[in-house]
């Protein structure tokens, strides 16, 4: 059965905020929520990148039910993998289980304020994949020392670890990834709907004799009652969007960000994103992502300024209907 979720968008929304969300988007029936981990938004008009660790932690205090994850973390350049698992860890205890730990290569925007080079992403596979082995090792809760080509761990172990350890999810694209990846990693996490990239993670797994996995979306929308207001909304805040993960990477802050969308127009938004207040609109572009093979998928509700009309209103409806489109059999 296809799994439902909720974004906690850190770069548009406040702390106290979002932890209001999360509540809400349990109560109303998301079967999980996802949290961005970012040290900036994309865009100034978004205003917003609050510690999504901290968020979590309030979070998993404050729900009962839902699945937890970040989407993503990189735990390469401004988190050492080691400091990455001890959090990840702790929220796992915190949660009662519910976290899943969502980690991908990373971009410029957030990753460059330590001060560190931007590396290529070759480079960067390799960091994640030695970052990986690392928070894998430590959630078994033994002493590790590690000596990789780009990371070194000295006797480390985590006192506070849950009994069974925290599953990881690793973001991919590419045939490269998917295969240097998926003998590593629990689940999927991808934001395109790409039935080559499923198969060929199905296909490496069962090569490896791993068991299913979940393939985990994302997908944004900008619901209103004013379908005009709604395409506005997402042009000012989310027409970076479109500049596909080549190009979203590698900018460095929201400047970049928005000189690189200057040419996108409202149009072309809405052409890409399901804006105004038609449910089944939204069911239509989500059901490529089930179609695909994804197992689970995570709704964005652009703009913090609607977060709780479409909680309230439009929330509800929309998980029955794609309840319903994506499982009609249930």
């Amino acid at each position: 059965m296809t799994r439902f979720g909720y974004t906690l968008m850190t770069e548009q929304s406040g702390p106290k905020q979002l932890v209001e969300y999360a509540v809400a988007a349990e109560r109303v029936g998301f079967d999980f929520e996802v949290s961005s981990d970012h040290y900036f938004p994309w865009l100034e008009s978004q205003g917003h990148s609050p510690y999504a660790w901290s968020v979590l932690g309030a979070v998993a205090h404050a729900t009962e039910r839902v699945g937890l994850m970040t989407y993503v973390t990189c735990p390469t350049l401004r988190y050492h993998p080691a400091v990455v698992a001890q959090k990840a860890a702790t929220l796992g205890l915190l949660s009662d289980g519910r976290f899943t730990l969502g980690l991908g290569s990373g971009e410029n925007l957030n990753e460059h304020v330590v001060g560190t080079r931007w590396p290529a992403v070759d480079e960067r596979h390799e960091l994640l994949y030695e970052a990986l082995e690392i928070i894998a090792e430590l959630f078994a809760g033994e002493l590790l020392s590690y000596r990789g080509n780009h990371f070194q761990v000295d006797s480390a172990r985590l006192w506070d670890v849950p009994e069974t350890p925290v599953e990881i999810g690793v973001a991919v694209s590419g045939r490269h990834s998917v295969e240097l990846f998926a003998p590593l990693a629990d689940h999927l996490i991808a934001t395109q709907p790409k039935p080559s990239v499923i198969d060929r993670w199905n296909r490496v797994r069962r090569e490896k004799s791993l068991p299913p996995s979940r393939k985990i979306g994302q997908m944004p929308i900008s619901w209103d009652l004013d379908a005009d207001a709604a395409v506005a909304r997402a042009h000012d805040q989310f027409r970076w969007n479109g500049l596909g993960w080549p190009v979203n990477a590698n900018l460095p802050t929201t400047e970049a960000f928005a000189r690189a969308a200057s040419f996108v127009r409202p149009d072309d938004v809405a052409s890409s994103i399901p804006c105004g207040p038609d449910l089944d609109a939204i069911v239509e572009a989500a059901s490529a992502y089930w179609e695909a093979g994804f197992t689970d998928l995570a709704i964005i509700q652009i703009g913090d300024e609607k977060q709780h009309e479409f909680l309230d209103t439009a929330a509800k409806p929309l998980l029955d209907k794609l309840r319903e489109a994506a499982d009609p059999a249930a």
